[in-house]
């Protein structure tokens, strides 16, 4: 049976400005896996969104396409998801299975090449690619691709975590290494910002506060602490916002992990955190960062993951596929 289009909306890729591609993959995901489902469960769900959108208009006028989800991604992650697994459970302390790691790692380096090549070709076409994850993992390539098209960009990162550990379980494509992978492995990456951080470790926060000296690139980290102290004002929440996104240069990447919401709203994500984003909060960045000004480049949404007892019908699913529309608006 053929992929029903996204938004169930008919559209030929001439008149699409925004092109998603879908990657099930979940094999490093550390707490419980499940983001795999997203792509497809975020696609159905997509079905029952109205089109207009009170701050953003109509997003899809932009012309929004989603490329057939590929399950060979999936199945490589189920083939690797045991290897994984004791590492995982092990916090990758030694002794483990080195073979069993060089294929989790292999596996990762295969959906990275994929995802690169794919968002190339997109931005080849003058057109803005949307990952849709899948664990945070897929980012990389998505975010090469995009450095080597632009030359130099900055990341905006809006997350729970900061996913700044290096080699997590032993893991080099860890989740929870790609943003300290994109800063040093990727030359046109230049700055990160983070929105929204409450869950890290002092190796994580020890490596943001040294990277401007270390590699010349800068770490801005808005807590969510930061947003809390707000109080709710939507003048002092936004002055976060702008601060984050004044650190980084003309054109972004950005990168959208759902866990940066309250749990509420994303109860089956493979990390839940209390105390993040409400969904208006998320939608005001969006259009925070239309209105500074900036290019972006491309997006991702990822670690969206539905309840495995109720198939994709879940309120994950729902919000994912509103989060994702909203980003849509980012697009060409």
């Amino acid at each position: 049976m053929s992929q029903p289009p996204f938004l169930n909306l008919e559209i030929d890729r001439a008149n699409a400005g925004v092109v998603l591609l879908g990657v099930p993959f979940d094999a490093t995901t550390s707490y419980r896996p499940g983001t795999a489902m997203g792509p497809a469960a975020i696609l159905e769900a997509s079905a029952q969104i109205d089109l207009e959108d009170t701050r953003l208009g109509r997003i899809s006028d932009r012309g929004i396409l989603m490329e057939p989800i590929e399950p060979w991604i999936a199945e490589l992650s189920a083939a690797v998801r045991p290897d994984a697994e004791p590492m995982i459970e092990t916090e990758g302390e030694p002794p483990f299975d080195e073979s069993a790691r060089d294929r989790v790692d292999a596996a990762c380096e295969r959906v990275r090449d994929h995802v690169r090549q794919k968002v190339a070709d997109v931005l080849a076409e003058g057109r803005t690619p949307g990952v849709v994850g899948g664990e945070h993992g897929v980012s990389q390539g998505s975010i090469e691709a995009s450095a080597a098209h632009a030359g130099e960009i900055g990341i905006l990162q809006i997350d729970a975590h900061m996913d700044l550990r290096e080699a997590y379980c032993g893991l080099r494509h860890s989740h929870a290494s790609v943003m300290r992978n994109a800063l040093t492995l990727v030359p046109g990456v230049t700055a990160l910002a983070q929105v929204g951080i409450r869950d890290y470790c002092r190796e994580e926060r020890e490596f943001a506060q040294a990277s401007q000296a270390s590699l010349g690139k800068p770490v801005t980290t808005i807590f969510g602490e930061d947003i809390a102290d707000a109080g709710g004002e939507p003048g002092r929440f936004l002055d976060l916002v702008e601060r984050a996104l004044h650190a980084l240069p003309p054109t972004i990447y950005v990168s959208f992990d759902i866990d940066a919401l309250e749990v509420y709203l994303c109860p089956n994500t493979g990390t839940p955190v209390p105390g993040g984003l409400s969904f208006q909060q998320a939608g005001a960045i969006i259009r925070a960062i239309i209105d500074c000004g900036k290019q972006v480049i491309g997006f991702d949404l990822v670690e969206v993951a539905p309840d495995p007892d109720r198939n994709v019908r879940s309120i994950d699913a729902i919000v994912g596929a509103r989060v994702l529309y909203k980003l849509c608006a980012l697009g060409a």
